[in-house]
């Protein structure tokens, strides 16, 4: 389904350490820019965002915003919302 996969397993680095992120922008060839990042923790969301990543936090929990400074793009509740994020960028 899947055109490649990325692991933090390869630059031996975990999130929200900005060479995870990174690897994407490496990998695909792309500017930070170009990559929506889609993220399932606020945490991770955070620090994408961070990196410059335009972000969507799929919240299917309803948590609460952590208090991190720093806001992603768009906060939905399920993938619908990331659709419609991506459509909206092209």
């Amino acid at each position: 389904m899947f055109e490649q996969l990325l692991t933090t397993d390869e630059v031996k680095q975990f999130k929200p350490a900005p060479r995870a992120y990174q690897m994407a922008v490496d990998a695909l060839g792309l500017k930070r820019e170009a990559i929506a990042f889609a993220a399932f923790a606020g945490w991770d969301a955070s620090g994408a965002k961070w990196f410059g990543f335009p972000t969507v936090w799929v919240n299917r929990m309803n948590s609460t915003v952590e208090e991190l400074n720093v806001t992603p793009d768009l906060i939905c509740r399920d993938l619908t919302g990331l659709v419609a994020f991506a459509n909206s960028r092209h």
